[in-house]
């Protein structure tokens, strides 16, 4: 393939099972839920009745965090739902997966979601979708459809808002309301009953009432109503935790911001657009985590850190997120083509971890047609120096440039258009 290519290695987990079997004990399941309750600003949370956030927050942590990708970059990705949900699914920015608008006219499947990484390593174990929109698990997780293998998920309960007799609609919005009681309260139960491994749910009514009355009780008692569903969902993992010993990762968050002006909108690139925030049962976050706004992105990663899913080279090379859990070594990697010098100057803001890193460079992005990208190795450089520049003097002029900035612990990747 090329100089980026892993070599597989037996997984820290995988042989720390292998001792407990050969000492008589077993390794506790690891199990993931994710949320995503639709619409609801980093603000908002502080104003609105939410005891069971704060119970899961104070058990583990809140974190600030942020979606739209690099503002007025490359990778600038619109603050709208479908959008943020497949940010999160697959650990890239729009630029990458292809998911523009609500319309979802034409996900890039080369960029896999969580669902299909965990059904090629585990086709045995169980994965589950619980969703107030049917696009969900039809076009984002895209089961069934050639891009992503023919990607069948276990159990899904979804698609009532297409039941206009059981959920007739009306124009204060209580169908969605009701729906989103339904599946929470599904979520709830076959989580509680039947443990699968991989779950997402999904939850839309603050985001109709941000629509309809902007910043408003209306809108934080949508919140409060949400809150009143995660305690369910708590209960259901805390049950299954203490009867079945199981290591379960929760997290919550939401897919975008809302205007200042009045909260009603979103769309745009303004701060409250942008800002989110995410509630996990985990308190061990790294210090990544702990000291910097974290993005959308992270949270892929984050799942597959917890789960010890072995994940292809190429994808990860791809992914625009670090994992919140485990060390990583550096952030912020940006590129920029210096026309004077012929060379590609990079900066990055170093962390604690490894003091050196490879740096890759490719000028196609066959990846984002389901091929490969022909990576050489132009450089090795101290962390500590946060910026480097890649000689370009004995190479054509080109009009895009793929840079990877590898360590032991930490892969960042950015891109360079040169126009």
């Amino acid at each position: 393939m090329n100089t980026l290519k892993c070599k597989l290695n037996l997984m820290p987990f995988a042989l720390l099972c292998v001792l407990l079997s050969i000492c008589g004990l077993k390794a506790q399941e690891k199990k993931v839920v994710f949320v995503i309750i639709d619409g609801i600003a980093e603000d908002m949370l502080s104003k609105a009745n939410t005891p069971n956030l704060d119970e899961i927050a104070n058990v583990g942590s809140l974190v600030p965090a942020y979606v739209g990708g690099e503002k007025d970059g490359y990778s600038q990705t619109p603050t709208i739902s479908a959008v943020g949900y497949n940010t999160l699914l697959t650990g890239t920015w729009v630029h990458k997966h292809n998911v523009f608008g609500n319309s979802i006219k034409a996900p890039n499947y080369n960029y896999p979601t969580v669902f299909e990484l965990f059904e090629k390593r585990w086709p045995e174990k169980r994965t589950a979708v619980f969703s107030t929109w049917l696009d969900n698990r039809t076009k984002l997780i895209g089961e069934g459809l050639e891009g992503t293998s023919y990607l069948k998920m276990d159990y899904a309960f979804d698609g009532f808002e297409l039941d206009t007799v059981a959920f007739p609609h009306d124009a204060d919005r209580e169908f969605i309301k009701n729906i989103d009681e339904k599946v929470a309260t599904e979520a709830a139960r076959y989580i509680k009953e039947n443990g699968p491994d991989l779950s997402w749910v999904y939850l839309q009514f603050p985001d109709d009432m941000g629509h309809k009355f902007g910043d408003s009780p209306e809108l934080y008692e949508a919140i409060a109503f949400e809150d009143a569903l995660m305690g369910r969902l708590w209960e259901a993992i805390s049950y299954r935790k203490q009867q079945f010993d199981e290591d379960w990762l929760l997290l919550i968050t939401t897919d975008h911001g809302r205007t200042a002006e009045d909260g009603k909108h979103h769309g745009g690139q303004s701060r409250r657009e942008r800002n989110i925030w995410m509630i996990t049962n985990k308190d061990k976050l790294n210090t990544y985590a702990q000291n910097h706004r974290i993005a959308m992105v992270d949270l892929l990663p984050t799942m597959v850190d917890f789960l010890d899913l072995e994940v292809d080279e190429d994808v990860r090379l791809e992914w625009d997120g670090v994992s919140l859990l485990s060390e990583v070594d550096m952030i912020n990697l940006k590129g920029i083509y210096n026309e004077q010098n012929h060379s590609i100057d990079l900066s990055w803001e170093q962390l604690k971890g490894s003091p050196k890193a490879d740096v890759y460079l490719a000028t196609s992005n066959n990846k984002n047609f389901g091929g490969e990208d022909n990576y050489k190795k132009v450089g090795k450089v101290k962390l500590s120096k946060e910026g480097y520049s890649i000689d370009l003097r004995d190479d054509s002029v080109e009009k895009f440039y793929k840079v990877v900035l590898k360590s032991s612990n930490t892969t960042l990747n950015t891109w360079i258009i040169n126009e």
